[in-house]
């Protein structure tokens, strides 16, 4: 008998230490045989000893104590499948065998305590979990090995394999890139194996010795399990394939854990870069002229905590200029509030903007504090300030002018200290000159006035603007894209997008979600995208791609009698997909 602890938490973890018939000593002392520099470990903390053919724990009387399944001990004879606790570090204890005597129900050998099973699939699904987490090809062929170890625990395996992926294709290269032979399974074998369980689900074939199970995440298929049988197996290889079936049930709820975490941290992002954003001028992208005059204004109104007009039309960015503003002022770190004025009526906005006392109106069952209160010491963004109501207009002029204010309802004149920030896509001069907008409040506000270019005036920042949305939408939408073709690209440069920044973003979205390639293609714009005028073909392969698409579609065209749908099929793509390509080539004279 040889056994072994397999560290599966702390610094250490996935590395492997051997039993000897020697004293195996544990702790900090350079000369341990298991080193573990980290707190709570003593100089010699704790020693394993073999004793009549097993291995006892000797704690050195330690003041933090060496742990087994959770109990301090001094002395603890060790079992397959304990668990060692010391310091940050777990050790599980395994045991190897010269030969299997065969499985049992569920996969146990025999003798196997109920405990024994619960600490090896923990085992598994941290191991799993760390093989879907592992960041490197060699961090991922050590945790591989110590999974099919504990695999050879539960069945009588002679060589293995644990690949991860969604699909055909990335099972292949992940069994293409292993070493030859690797795991006594050669890497054509995994291959064909993959590619039968992608087809046909679990494998298991007595001429071979060889069992693949697949492991599914929510119905889709996420990676596989292999093992090689010795020859006089092979009567029992249905029975191994339940155990190992069942060992992929444990293996695809760890990997759905991981996903979903995966999932959580992708949103996270998103958000902490939508709500907080990620640095000065977080979501701004471009390197035209344009844009560069304009933060060159940002950084220099920031410092100071002057009243800024921003100017524009809409979806230009404005509330990210805001953005970028207060996140290089002294302000930086309290509050930023966003306030559109065009969202609320009048008596919602009032209460929304200055709170209300209990009892200020039906409803008001309780007092509130309006936003500018809750911005006390930050910034308050007023978009859409143009739509402001004349009574509003008024109390906000008081508020610029005197820093303070009453809630609705209220008696009480409470002081504010803030920064407000508006936008308007409106000629707000040309409101004042017909009375519509309150001349003094136009000229509080307009203290500095910051004019956002239009994106058709920075057409240059188009492709930046269009790759940062790509991975934001993909990243969303759970799709590889790798990039956008250049005949997307031309489309995208060549239309003037009067809904600016917002509509390029828009419609970005709208083709990842609606595109079926890894490279997000002409077709999958929007229409009023694509009937925009022609551009100009990016060069002389892009013509030549052209012309055999025209060439294609004609035949097809002829040979289905007019028939779109016939067309599509004989295509191979969806009637939708056509009638794009139809319009984005120019064919539709030609089809008349």
């Amino acid at each position: 008998m040889e056994g072994e602890l397999l560290a599966i938490s702390g610094p250490r973890v996935c590395e492997r230490f051997p039993l000897g018939a020697a004293e195996t000593r544990i702790g900090r002392a350079p000369h341990s045989a298991i080193f573990l520099d980290e707190p709570g470990v003593a100089w010699d903390h704790c020693a394993v000893q073999p004793l009549e053919g097993r291995y006892r724990l000797l704690d050195r009387r330690t003041g933090t104590g060496t742990f087994v399944n959770g109990k301090r001990i001094s002395e603890h004879t060790l079992e397959p499948g304990d668990q060692v606790s010391i310091g940050e570090t777990v050790l599980l204890y395994r045991e190897e065998h010269a030969e299997h005597s065969g499985t049992h129900p569920a996969g146990t050998q025999s003798g196997t305590s109920t405990p024994q099973t619960l600490l090896r699939t923990c085992a598994l699904q941290f191991l799993f979990r760390a093989l879907a987490s592992s960041q490197s090809p060699s961090a991922s062929r050590v945790v591989e090995a110590q999974l099919l170890r504990l695999i050879g625990d539960l069945a009588p395996v002679t060589g293995g394999a644990v690949l991860l992926g969604r699909d055909t294709a990335e099972l292949r290269a992940a069994s293409e890139s292993r070493e030859p032979a690797s795991a006594g399974m050669p890497a054509q074998d995994l291959s064909t194996l993959s590619e039968r369980v992608c087809r046909d689900g679990p494998v298991a074939e007595a001429g071979t010795g060889y069992v693949a199970v697949p492991l599914y995440v929510r119905g889709a298929i996420a990676g596989l399990i292999a093992a090689h049988f010795p020859q006089r197996e092979s009567a029992r290889l249905d029975e191994h394939a339940d155990t190992l079936a069942a060992i992929a049930t444990l293996g695809a709820v760890a990997l759905e854990a991981v996903r979903e975490v995966e999932r959580l941290n992708t949103e996270k992002a998103l958000l902490i870069e939508r709500l907080d954003g990620a640095g000065p001028h977080s979501g701004i992208v471009g390197t035209s002229a344009a844009l560069q005059k304009l933060m060159q204004m940002v950084k220099r109104v920031a410092a100071s905590d002057v009243s800024v007009l921003l100017l524009g039309e809409s979806g230009t960015g404005k509330e990210m200029v805001a953005r970028a503003i207060y996140e290089s002022s002294p302000r930086a770190g309290r509050a930023f509030v966003a306030i559109n004025c065009a969202a609320l009526t009048e008596t919602l906005l009032e209460s929304e903007l200055f709170g209300h006392e209990k009892g200020a109106f039906t409803g008001a069952a309780s007092q509130k504090k309006g936003k500018l209160e809750m911005a006390e010491g930050g910034t308050v963004f007023l978009d859409e300030i143009g739509e402001l109501a004349a009574p509003l207009q008024a109390k906000l002029l008081r508020v610029l002018q005197q820093r303070e204010f009453e809630r609705v309802g209220g008696t009480r004149t409470l002081k504010l200290d803030l920064r407000l920030i508006a936008a308007t896509n409106r000629d707000l001069a040309a409101e004042v000159r017909r009375g519509a907008f309150r001349e003094d409040l136009y000229h509080r506000l307009n203290v500095v006035a910051l004019q956002l270019p239009a994106l058709r005036d920075r057409s240059e920042d188009i492709p930046a603007l269009a790759a940062h949305f790509l991975e934001r939408a993909a990243a969303r939408c759970a799709r590889r894209v790798r990039g956008i073709s250049p005949g997307a690209m031309a489309h995208l440069t060549a239309y003037p997008w009067p809904g600016n920044v917002r509509e390029l973003e828009n419609a970005i979205e709208r083709a990842v979600v609606l595109g079926q390639s890894e490279m997000l293609l002409a077709e999958d714009l929007p229409e009023t995208v694509l009937d925009a005028p022609a551009p100009q073909a990016p060069g002389a392969l892009q013509a030549s791609v052209t012309d055999v698409k025209r060439q294609l579609i004609l035949r097809a065209w002829e040979e289905s009698g007019g028939d779109y749908k016939l067309a599509a099929a004989k295509l191979n793509i969806h009637p939708n997909s056509l009638i794009r390509l139809i319009r984005t080539l120019g064919l539709r004279e030609s089809l008349k």
